[in-house]
């Protein structure tokens, strides 16, 4: 079975900081997905239309339901990945930070 992971930059980023990682997962024969979240890279959604929890519902919605993923954040991406996991546990095999936010629980990015 191929594993999945999905890519999710930080603020100020695109799916373009995943460049070089993202060849290396598909040589191993990982199936890697690395989206721009809305209103940041080259998606044009105003950012007054975006919150963390539009930007997990677009992430948990590229989960695959035939097998877990790999969620892996990256600063900001760190805070996205820990609310897709708990909107969606059962396709969700590990989380990996880089350099990234976990927060406590009800805190926020703005607040750290």
């Amino acid at each position: 079975m191929t594993q999945t992971f999905i890519l999710v930059h930080g603020a100020w980023h695109g799916a373009w900081c995943w460049h070089k990682l993202t060849p290396l997962l598909e040589s191993k024969g990982a199936r890697v997905i690395a989206p721009d979240l809305p209103s940041m890279g080259a998606d044009a959604t105003p950012a007054s239309e975006v919150t963390l929890e539009s930007w997990a519902t677009f992430i948990a919605r590229l989960a695959p339901a035939d097998s877990p993923c790999a969620l892996v954040g990256h600063s900001l991406g760190g805070a996205v990945i820990s609310r897709v996991a708990e909107l969606i546990p059962e396709r969700i095999r590990t989380l990996v930070y880089v350099s990234a936010y976990l927060l406590p629980a009800g805190a926020t990015v703005a607040e750290s």
